[in-house]
């Protein structure tokens, strides 16, 4: 057994409790595109930790990522931008286009679900609970499924190229504080337009000056669910865009738009809410949203969140949310997530998640993965939110990231976003003002939908998409806290305004 393998598992049975461990057992994939991608994501990533100015990040100009260029100055272009992901990503030799492929990644979990084992506890699931089975991951080359102790530890001796075990992790909101308007900041308060994070990210600018507010877009929310009723979100959501998923990460069937708490309501009128209700507080007010119901009452697993990244791919959107997360107190991650993250981005969707409410050097997962783009929160004063996570992370070991990188030092978040005393809206047509970094990731989901609205960057090649995006975002933030990234800010706080002023700039204009 691979001694990380055995690591895991005896973690696993130490900290459970019962005769049963519920699990998600990951393959290595079957493709080598993703140890591809994150080789390149690691170089950029490396030399970006060097980088003092988040303006050294600019991605290549639309004629090289267009691939109008001549091959010759496409390699040189590409050269003289090392710190960007795009650039990395693009620089990458033949397969030129990485595409996800649901097949491949069923097929690397053959190996797994034909074993003895494995074939064993899914025929003892299956009559206990009435013909279950078990949960197969393609985006992630992974499966949950309930396994006893010992079938447990002698699975990595019965089936190959396993990559990781990691526990099923019950998930639960961050904690949110409600600020009540009688204590709201004087300098919020005079915000009496609009929700004051569109005015600080240049929301509003964007709207008038390029005639983009989010139109033929569409955002993914994970989270608690959604009101599709609230006068903010209607029409915003249709009952085709909608699932929920149980614990194991199946589909719920016949479930029909609902928030089963309020904090998805909350986060998707951040993102899309309707300027005709008179109460602005959407970034992307013409967005539209798919609402995945992975945390009923505001607990769910880390199945049911695979399972929504998942379908969100199969759907198509242009952005993922995830306003969610469980603490870790180790520098260390679980990479539960990077191949479903790696999907996405392949498929030229960003992955945006908070990075957590518990507090300076201290990160939720999966907004500390390595591939995630995680958001801090700030005030309207720019300042940082002592609530607010963030910290330096390290892989040692890992099943796709090649072994003489390791160990690979990377800091969290990537930027900062308005996440202090943030009005947005709540089930039965009522707002609420709102602390968490859960406030600040729909910001910069909104803004990624104003800068696919404001420019070409649709026509980019999927598989460079995501990373042009994020190259962008972090480009031209506002540059606050230490020079280049650090553990509060990240590289600084998101400017929409400037960001779709750059992407023109570069040539991503109509």
């Amino acid at each position: 057994m691979k001694p990380y393998l055995h690591e895991q598992i005896e973690k696993i049975i130490d900290e459970g409790r019962g005769a049963t461990r519920d699990v998600i057992v990951q393959m290595s994939p079957e493709s080598t595109e993703y140890s591809r991608l994150l080789q390149a994501s690691s170089r950029a990533i490396r030399k970006r930790s060097m980088s003092t100015s988040a303006r050294e990040l600019l991605p290549p100009p639309a004629k090289i990522l267009k691939r109008k260029a001549r091959p010759k100055e496409r390699r040189t272009e590409l050269r003289t931008h090392t710190q960007s992901l795009a650039s990395q990503v693009a620089a990458l030799a033949k397969p030129r286009r990485p595409t996800p492929r649901r097949a491949a990644g069923l097929k690397s979990l053959d190996p797994l679900l034909q074993s003895e084992g494995v074939k064993v506890a899914a025929a003892k699931e299956a009559d206990k609970e009435r013909g279950k089975k078990i949960r197969k991951f393609w985006s992630s080359s992974s499966a949950a499924m309930r396994l006893d102790k010992d079938t447990l530890k002698n699975l990595p001796g019965q089936v190959a190229n396993i990559a990781g075990i990691y526990p099923n992790r019950r998930m639960k909101l961050a904690p949110i504080v409600e600020v009540t308007p009688d204590r709201l900041p004087a300098n919020v308060a005079d915000n009496k337009t609009s929700a004051w994070g569109l005015n600080a990210i240049g929301a509003m600018s964007v709207w008038g000056a390029y005639g983009a507010e989010g139109q033929d877009v569409k955002v993914a929310v994970l989270d608690t669910g959604i009101d599709a009723d609230h006068k903010d979100l209607e029409d915003r959501l249709r009952s085709a865009d909608w699932a929920e998923f149980d614990f194991d990460g199946n589909r719920v069937v016949d479930s029909e738009p609902h928030d089963s708490a309020k904090h998805g309501t909350h986060v998707a009128g951040t993102i899309a809410g309707d300027v005709q209700s008179g109460q602005w507080i959407g970034v992307a007010p013409q967005a539209k949203i798919a609402g995945g119901l992975v945390l009923k009452r505001g607990e769910g697993t880390d199945a049911q969140i695979l399972a929504g990244i998942e379908w969100a791919i199969e759907k198509g959107v242009d952005v993922i949310n995830m306003s969610l997360g469980g603490l870790r107190l180790s520098p260390d991650v679980f990479d539960t997530y990077t191949q479903a993250f790696v999907s996405a981005n392949l498929a030229g969707i960003p992955v945006v998640v908070s990075i957590g409410n518990e507090g300076s050097q201290t990160s939720g997962s999966p907004g500390n993965d390595f591939c995630a783009f995680a958001v801090w929160a700030t005030d309207v004063e720019d300042r940082a939110a002592g609530f607010s996570g963030g910290r330096t992370q390290i892989f040692l070991e890992s099943r796709v990231i090649e072994q003489e990188t390791l160990p690979l030092i990377y800091s969290k978040p990537e930027l900062a976003a308005p996440g202090v005393a943030v009005k947005s809206s709540v089930p039965g047509n009522r707002y609420a003002i709102w602390n968490g970094t859960s406030m600040a990731a729909p910001h910069v989901s909104g803004a990624i939908a104003l800068l696919l609205s404001a420019t070409t960057i649709g026509e980019v090649d999927p598989s460079e998409r995501a990373f042009l995006i994020q190259d962008l975002l972090i480009s031209t933030v506002e540059e606050l806290g230490e020079s280049g990234q650090d553990h509060r800010y990240g590289f600084g706080r998101i400017d929409v305004l400037k960001a779709v002023g750059y992407a023109w700039d570069l040539g991503y204009g109509f």
